[in-house]
């Protein structure tokens, strides 16, 4: 493998886990919102693009054991999070989607992290922002090659 890109690969997974933690504390503090574990934060972001969903299906779209998802939604069913329906015309499946106040927070910390975002990017430099913002397709594209493998 080119060493350019080894070393690429090294500093952009150094940094993306320090980054995304970053965003989660600070807009979860701005926007006064409980400490929701970014696993259950990943659930809502799905369900809020897809709508409601086989809880076997959230687990493929999310590359996680459908044990793993089985008890993100019991943890969250609890927090009045998620709400399980059953199927029409079979009463052994269920599928899942997001309550009012599953809503609410998501939106208010999405909003947060703009906001977040918003003012640490004002601190940067215009060419920092410019080349964090030429680099968001490149990163789109990134994530689909190593979701789609």
């Amino acid at each position: 493998m080119d060493d350019g890109i080894l070393h690429t690969a090294g500093l952009l997974a150094h940094q993306l886990g320090p980054l995304r933690r970053a965003v989660l504390r600070a807009s979860r503090s701005a926007a006064d919102l409980p400490d929701i574990p970014d696993a259950q934060i990943e659930v809502m972001r799905s369900l809020a693009t897809t709508g409601e969903s086989a809880p076997s299906d959230l687990a493929d779209t999310l590359g996680l054991a459908r044990s793993t998802i089985s008890n993100l939604i019991s943890h969250m069913e609890k927090a009045d999070l998620i709400e399980r329906h059953l199927v029409a015309g079979d009463g052994r499946r269920t599928r899942v989607g997001l309550t009012p106040l599953a809503e609410t927070r998501l939106r208010a910390f999405d909003d947060s992290a703009a906001h977040i975002l918003s003012v640490a990017l004002r601190d940067l430099s215009a060419n920092d922002v410019a080349a964090i913002a030429a680099a968001l397709p490149a990163l789109d594209r990134l994530q689909h090659s190593i979701v789609d493998g």
